[in-house]
């Protein structure tokens, strides 16, 4: 009874390793007020989130992407220069590509 208790647990920490990340940072899109402008529907002339994820899947097997997406997101060479975007910090950017990169689910 105890293994079976155990196999459990590992079983739904596995599970919830991978559904945590992506609610956290589904989570901390929300927190910064990014579906304001990227939910849906999203605001004129801006994508929603599933377009730039779309749009990102084709950087999943390049490791450098991330940092170098974060860094231009954050300097406003992505999107026209979005002011909300320039004040993510590092961290919080990065942190985001990597959502969209892996999905944004």
């Amino acid at each position: 009874m105890v293994m079976k208790q155990l196999i459990s647990y590992v079983a739904i920490g596995v599970v919830a390793s991978y559904l945590l990340p992506a609610h956290a940072n589904a989570q901390l899109a929300l927190d910064k007020g990014c579906y304001s402008c990227h939910g849906s529907p999203p605001k004129k002339n801006v994508p929603a989130f599933e377009q730039i994820a779309e749009d990102y899947a084709r950087y999943r097997s390049m490791p450098s992407a991330e940092a170098e997406l974060a860094e231009k997101l954050r300097q406003g060479h992505l999107f026209g220069g979005v002011r909300a975007h320039q004040r993510l910090s590092e961290e919080t950017a990065r942190a985001l590509v990597r959502w969209l990169i892996s999905g944004g689910h």
